[in-house]
C-alpha cells in the first residue's frame, strides 16, 4: 500500500538538495523563503492490470521574494533549468522517494505567477510531479 505522506516527504527531501531553498512536505502557514512547497493534486487509480499501479500527481510550488523583480525572476530561472540545482534534477535524483514509490518524474513547469502571502507579493513557479506507486 502506498503512503502519500511518505511520498510528499520524499519529494521534499529530494528538493532539500537545492542550495538555499527550504522545503515543506505540507502546506505551511508562514513559509520561510525561498521555499518549495509540496501538495497533492490528484490520484489516478488502477493504472495497471488488477489495480496494481497508482499515479499520484503532486504540485511543487517554488516561492521567492520579490525584493527586486529581476533577481526574483533569475532565482526562478535557476530552478526551472534542467541541470544541477534545478527542481527537476533534485526531485528525480532518488526515484523511489525513500522506498515509497516505483518512480518519480517532473513532467512540466506550468506557471510563473505573483502570489500574495500576508499582504506581501512574491513570485512563484509551479511544477507538476507524477509519482508511480504500487
Amino acid at each position: 500500500m502506498s503512503d502519500i505522506t511518505a511520498m510528499s516527504e520524499g519529494i521534499a527531501t529530494n528538493l532539500a538538495t537545492i542550495s538555499g531553498i527550504r522545503t515543506y512536505s505540507e502546506i505551511p502557514d508562514n513559509p520561510a523563503l525561498p521555499a518549495a512547497v509540496v501538495s497533492l493534486v490528484s490520484v489516478e487509480y488502477d493504472q495497471a492490470f488488477q489495480g496494481g499501479l497508482t499515479n499520484y500527481t503532486f504540485n511543487v510550488t517554488v516561492i521567492v521574494s520579490r525584493v527586486t523583480e529581476r533577481r526574483a525572476q533569475q532565482r526562478l530561472h535557476d530552478v526551472i533549468q534542467t541541470g544541477t540545482g534545478s527542481v527537476k534534477a533534485a526531485i528525480q535524483s532518488e526515484k523511489t522517494l525513500g522506498g515509497s514509490a516505483f518512480d518519480v518524474k517532473v513532467t512540466e513547469m506550468n506557471n510563473i505567477a505573483s502570489a500574495t502571502i500576508g499582504d506581501i507579493e512574491y513570485l512563484t513557479a509551479s511544477f507538476v510531479v507524477v509519482v508511480r506507486a504500487y
